[in-house]
């Protein structure tokens, strides 16, 4: 198992703590020093707000660990590839390398709607690695919305 696979099983052990809160299942990890420092998982419905994305909960929570807005020095391990706010909130942070799982065609903003990770015009961009356990992150997604899409034909044949 390569390094970037132990990290993104445990992006993915977080990932399934949203699906088990009925979120789509997605997870982060912020690695410094060859230690994660910050977990994260979608909380969106949970919470209620759009903000509540993994990568948002990981970031600020290592910024914390930190003492410094600054992440310059971590790798941020993700299931899904970033949206525009959570591509926007990497930069921001100065996070200098990205491993996500699998891609996002529908919204992905490092790469497949946009790449943010790489507008030359911002002072920061980021190293960007795809395709870790991809199987498995995408295999996760697509049984939580598979079961969504069930659940919810099985909630409008009963009324």
């Amino acid at each position: 198992m390569t390094v970037d696979e132990r990290y993104m099983r445990q992006a993915i052990t977080q990932a399934r703590k949203a699906k088990v809160l009925g979120d789509v299942p997605i997870g982060c990890v912020i690695v410094y020093e060859d230690k994660v420092i910050a977990r994260g998982y979608n909380r969106r419905n949970k919470d209620r707000t759009a903000l509540a994305h993994a990568e948002l909960m990981a970031i600020k929570k290592a910024n914390r660990k930190l003492g410094d807005w600054r992440l310059e020095e971590c790798t941020m391990y993700i299931t899904l590839e970033p949206c525009q706010m959570c591509a926007g909130a990497i930069i921001q942070a100065r996070i200098p390398k990205v491993v996500v799982g699998c891609m996002n065609p529908k919204a992905g903003c490092a790469g497949s709607v946009l790449d943010l990770l790489h507008v030359q015009k911002f002072n920061h961009q980021a190293e960007f690695i795809s395709g870790v356990l991809e199987e498995e992150c995408r295999e996760l997604l697509q049984d939580f919305f598979k079961d969504l899409r069930k659940k919810n034909k099985s909630t409008r044949f009963a009324l």
